[in-house]
């Protein structure tokens, strides 16, 4: 008995951004990216394309797979960094688009691991008022926070969102556990600043604007790290070994970091699910556009035992385990 995805959905915007075009923006070559990143091409919104818009997009996708109408939904939760506005949330222009009037709307941000903080969130609520339907959704427009004269970091990032619909049901399936973790005096390695302050006593001397900013050696130490641990507790806790997993679905943040977390786990690579080819680091969104693209090409079958794990900024990172 738990908490069962009944749909998945996902929205990424029409205008492609490959290599080749990066070639023309920053010192950089097709090569020296899909050697360091695995990253081919990535998508970039344009007008008409912002968080909210691309989120909405995803979640009627997955409401049509779950057969649920909007009327249904009881709450929005949204995992996002990169709203096209602080106040009022990412999900609260969701709710306007979708007309949603029966549910209560609000964000997370936790960076990368943003879906899996919001499906937890998620889980826990249906565990305690087991008559609600859920959308969670995970939408960035990164390509609106990054410093594209940086090619450490523009080379990395694209534009997305994905969506699930999340129903309690008394069958023998659902989010089985989660495992999940943060440790803000590691802040400095990846980070991105807010506006400029209008209070002078609360500027921030060296903000440079609002764009990520990283340090990519340490990040991909310590998230390979990091991941692993997660995994493998949990993975202990509930007693269950690697081979019993069917489907990992691991946050897409570049080849380099997958590969290295597969060979430590000494998971089969066929049971990976990997997509960083195509879109690059989406954060919240890598997962549920992952997710949504496995579930349409048949990969996930009822029963089947789904790992999925992220790591991202603050740092924030974890696990979970679900039964499709």
């Amino acid at each position: 008995m738990g908490t069962v995805i009944l749909g998945t959905g996902s929205c990424l915007p029409e205008k492609r951004l490959s290599n080749h075009d990066l070639e023309k923006l920053v010192e950089t070559s097709d090569e020296w990216i899909l050697s360091r990143t695995g990253i081919s091409t990535r998508r970039i919104s344009g007008k008409g394309e912002e968080a909210f818009q691309l989120g909405t997009t995803a979640a009627r996708k997955a409401m049509a797979m779950a057969n649920v109408s909007v009327d249904e939904i009881d709450l929005i939760i949204v995992a996002t960094m990169s709203s096209h506005m602080t106040m009022p949330s990412c999900a609260c222009f969701i709710q306007k688009e979708l007309g949603a009037d029966n549910a209560f709307a609000y964000d997370v941000n936790a960076a990368c691991s943003g879906f899996l903080f919001a499906l937890d969130s998620g889980d826990k609520f249906l565990r305690v008022e087991q008559n609600k339907k859920i959308l969670v959704i995970g939408t960035e427009t990164l390509s609106s926070r990054t410093d594209w004269k940086d090619r450490n970091t523009c080379i990395l990032f694209g534009d997305g969102a994905g969506a699930v619909v999340l129903e309690y049901k008394e069958e023998e399936r659902g989010v089985v556990a989660s495992n999940l973790f943060s440790d803000g005096t590691l802040w400095n390695l990846l980070y991105m600043h807010a506006a400029s302050s209008s209070n002078p006593e609360l500027e921030q001397p060296d903000n440079p604007g609002v764009h990520i900013l990283m340090e990519g050696r340490e990040v991909f130490k310590y998230a390979v790290k990091a991941m692993e641990a997660a995994i493998n507790d949990l993975l202990i806790r509930e007693n269950i070994e690697m081979d019993s997993i069917d489907l990992m679905i691991p946050h897409q943040a570049n080849i380099r970091i997958l590969k290295k977390l597969v060979s430590r786990l000494g998971i089969n690579q066929e049971k990976v699910f990997i997509n960083v080819q195509k879109y690059g680091n989406t954060s919240a969104a890598s997962i549920p556009i992952a997710l949504d693209e496995a579930n349409r090409e048949g990969r996930l079958k009822r029963g089947d035992l789904l790992l999925v794990c992220s790591f991202g900024g603050g740092f924030t990172w974890g696990a979970s385990l679900l039964r499709w």
